[in-house]
């Protein structure tokens, strides 16, 4: 359990790896989960799939989330999680970020990816820049590798933070 204020994780997870993590993380720093789910996601299987979300972000789509019923605005702490699509952060994050401009806010951003993170966390830093940045984590396809190795480091990561 830390301190430092109200703690939100924010995510959107189209496989599971970033729920899976986003869980492990709110656990370790007694936070408050909100999953991000468009009204109409990304479908089909294999090779469309990546064509689908990779075209929403090179063409930096914003698509509609179901509605929740908290304000981040509340929150002191943000953490931010996405799978990295086309080297970027997932189009459900990108429309979260522009509906609710954090700023003064601390802010921890991690990754769920197969190859690597990408230009992910900078784009990210660059979309919502009057805020604390307070760390940055990424995971290699925690569903099919090591598990329970990579929720034992989200949480080490999570409690390590300057809340």
């Amino acid at each position: 359990m830390s301190s430092g204020g109200k703690k939100l994780i924010v995510f959107y997870s189209l496989e599971g790896n970033t729920r899976v993590m986003a869980e492990a993380i709110a656990q370790a720093i007694d936070g408050t989960l909100l999953e991000l789910k468009p009204v109409k996601d990304v479908s089909g299987s294999g090779f469309g799939k990546y064509f689908w979300g990779g075209k929403q972000v090179m063409f930096k789509e914003k698509p509609e989330l179901q509605a929740f019923n908290l304000n981040p605005a509340d929150f002191d702490t943000i953490v931010l999680g996405t799978p990295v699509w086309a080297r970027s952060y997932a189009p459900a994050l990108n429309t979260f970020l522009h509906q609710y401009p954090l700023t003064n806010k601390k802010i921890a951003l991690f990754s769920c990816f197969g190859g690597s993170s990408g230009k992910t966390y900078d784009s990210i830093k660059r979309l919502i820049p009057k805020n604390s940045f307070i760390g940055e984590i990424g995971f290699k396809e925690p569903l099919k590798n090591q598990l329970e190795q990579q929720k034992q480091q989200a949480i080490n990561w999570a409690k390590g933070l300057a809340l």
